[in-house]
């Protein structure tokens, strides 16, 4: 199979979808991969370095989508990338269709294979290809809140720590999943008094066992997520509900409850956000002030530390990319479980229920085309 790697072009992305390693691995199983110029410079990895692996480097992106049967990328395509995909091409990369209609009837009109890494699904329901990225922008998400909740950028000017003799800041993480998880463990490890919610006691009680002694776990419910934001610093959206909106958890209305200087930090924002007055924002403009609560939504966090990411994204996206080179999108989705649980839209039809649903489209079961 012809596999095209185009460069990432949202801004400030600098991952990049396969490493020279995975290069090579494609190279191995007599597929032909073409890597368009400079693809991998934002993640340390040159074009040499592609080449020295069995890759063809191309000048442009128009080139790479131009020759590629299967395009791997690792964000959403953006619109100037809309006319490059052809019928029946195979885009495998994050999608998050479901928050975005403009790209969905894009990709529908494109006639495209659309495979979307986060709605990949185990039979244990674990999304392994959000994983990896979950892992990353959970340990961000407090990186970067402990950050704006320095006074200069708009916060109240509280240490996440505290230091002896002063309280550390509250910390409430709002889903107990991999972002919630590692969210949770970053911002105990810095001394944060911390409180996790989720709507799974099962969950809950995992979570209890497994992190430190300053993290509080409780049950997830309007009440009490009203409660606890009137005293926290920093809140940290991590709701994931595979392919569909995010549900908004705090409102605009909420906010007026919160003390000045707090600082939302919503990783759920490239799939709607579960803060509602939480919209996309780039590394270069990451922040905005609402009711004077600080809000950080950044929909492409993991792509501000590109070598770990690219790393970590390659590690879990290789054998299903190897998978699909080797059999093609068909026989490899009829064969596998997880991968046609990836499968979004096909030729023109929305294959995902949740997707259709989101904006009232029509959908078509993917039984239908295997």
């Amino acid at each position: 199979m012809i596999v095209g790697l185009p460069k990432e072009i949202k801004n400030n992305e600098n991952r990049v979808a396969l490493t020279p390693g995975g290069v090579t691995e494609l190279i191995k199983n007599g597929h032909t991969v073409y890597v368009q110029a400079s693809a991998g410079n934002g993640s340390g990895f040159n074009d040499e370095e592609y080449k020295s692996a069995g890759a063809t480097i191309l000048p442009t992106i128009e080139e790479v989508y131009a020759i590629a049967e299967m395009i791997v990328k690792v964000k959403e395509p953006i619109e100037s990338e809309y006319k490059l995909i052809k019928p029946n091409q195979l885009v495998f990369t994050y999608f998050h269709f479901a928050s975005h209609e403009p790209l969905t009837k894009a990709m529908v009109e494109s006639k495209a294979v659309c495979l979307a890494y986060e709605t990949v699904e185990k039979k244990d329901r674990s999304l392994p290809l959000l994983v990896p990225m979950s892992e990353v922008a959970g340990r961000m998400a407090i990186q970067k809140g402990a950050n704006y909740l320095e006074k200069p950028l708009g916060g109240r000017g509280i240490l996440l720590g505290g230091v002896a003799g002063v309280a550390p800041a509250k910390v409430l993480v709002l889903g107990g999943g991999i972002v919630g998880t590692e969210a949770a463990k970053m911002a105990a490890g810095l001394g944060a008094d911390v409180t996790i919610m989720d709507i799974s006691l099962p969950r809950l009680r995992y979570l209890s066992d497994i992190l430190p002694a300053n993290v509080k776990t409780v049950m997830s419910n309007s009440y009490n997520i009203a409660q606890a934001i009137k005293s926290s610093n920093l809140i940290v959206g991590a709701v994931l509900i595979p392919g569909a909106k995010a549900p908004h958890l705090i409102t605009r209305a909420m906010l007026k409850d919160m003390q000045p200087g707090t600082v939302l930090v919503d990783v759920a924002v490239d799939q709607g956000g579960c803060i509602e007055t939480c919209k996309p924002t780039t590394h270069e403009n990451p922040t905005f002030v609402i009711d004077g609560v600080v809000h950080y939504c950044v929909a492409n966090m993991p792509g501000a530390v590109p070598y770990t990411s690219t790393l970590a994204l390659t590690n879990a996206t290789l054998p299903y990319v190897i998978k699909l080179a080797n059999q093609g999108w068909l026989t490899a989705c009829q064969n596998d479980e997880e991968l046609r649980k990836g499968l979004n839209v096909i030729n023109g039809n929305i294959v995902y229920k949740p997707v259709a649903d989101a904006f009232n489209m029509s959908y078509s079961p993917v039984e239908n085309y295997l």
